[in-house]
């Protein structure tokens, strides 16, 4: 199970790519064949299992794009589904 969970609000990316840099495990990509509602190729999480829960996209976008649920939460919404 994760650490972790990434949940973004691709409607408000702008395809910086800012925090696929920072992301320690990597798991950050812009998408290539999808567009969002303002026309930018929106990130894309490739592997949630990896994630870690550092927070550091959602400290380095300048869209606010990141929300960063860490494993209590993650176990927590798991348990409940």
């Amino acid at each position: 199970m994760a650490k972790g969970l990434v949940v973004m609000d691709t409607d408000r990316c702008k395809g910086c790519g800012l925090c696929t840099h920072v992301c320690p495990v990597k798991i950050l990509a812009l998408s290539s064949d999808i567009f969002n509602v303002q026309g930018y190729h929106p990130i894309t999480v490739t592997d949630m299992e990896k994630c870690t829960g550092c927070g550091s996209c959602a400290m380095i976008c300048p869209d606010v794009v990141f929300t960063v649920y860490r494993e209590r939460r993650v176990r927590a919404a798991a348990a409940r589904e």
